[in-house]
């Protein structure tokens, strides 16, 4: 199954919220299926972004979802949807790279990051989200801090992402399975890569 169909499936099964149906048109309707996972490291390659959000979901899954504790749903949303910031937020775009091996000048494609919407990373997933339908306070928390320390709004720590931490810990797996994705089973995925 390709990564954009297994996304629409995992998503229609598990996410029943109201506006949940009105938000996957919409996703859609953007780059989101097309879009890369990041300019140069993880997934940066065209379909990244979604192949990056069904790691997360796996990994969440797979490794910290308590039967009888954790809400299915709320993994779905949070795996699937915690990047959705990352939408119109890339543009291909081509530089001049010497090749190693020939010493000939080549043109190469690679991302580059054109945020039009500077939000911030966690909030503006967050933000996107609520558009059309109501995240409950966990998930909300989880997509807020699923970058941790590497958000550029805490560098130096936070007392906000650590009381989350402490008081959800849905949000403190989805940073986990985040982390675990993004270096341990993606880092041979990129393909577009800024040289």
């Amino acid at each position: 199954m390709e990564p954009n169909e297994e996304f629409i499936s995992i998503y229609t099964q598990n996410i029943t919220r109201k506006g949940g149906a009105e938000f996957l048109e919409w996703l859609k309707g953007t780059d989101f299926f097309s879009a890369p996972a990041s300019t140069k490291y993880h997934c940066a390659c065209e379909g990244g972004l979604a192949m990056h959000s069904l790691s997360v979901y796996h990994t969440l899954v797979e490794r910290y979802f308590e039967e009888g504790v954790d809400n299915p749903e709320s993994f779905a949303i949070c795996g699937l949807l915690h990047d959705v910031c990352k939408i119109q937020f890339y543009k291909k775009s081509w530089r001049n790279v010497k090749n190693d091996d020939t010493g000939q000048w080549e043109k190469r494609e690679y991302y580059s990051v054109d945020d039009a919407f500077p939000y911030g990373h966690g909030e503006k997933s967050v933000y996107l989200i609520e558009r059309f339908m109501r995240l409950r306070p966990p998930e909300a928390m989880a997509i807020r801090w699923h970058m941790g320390g590497f958000d550029e709004a805490v560098k130096g720590g936070s007392f906000s992402m650590s009381l989350a931490y402490e008081k959800f810990p849905i949000a403190v797996k989805l940073h986990l399975a985040d982390l675990e994705s993004t270096y341990l089973r993606e880092h041979h995925t990129s393909a577009v890569r800024a040289n």
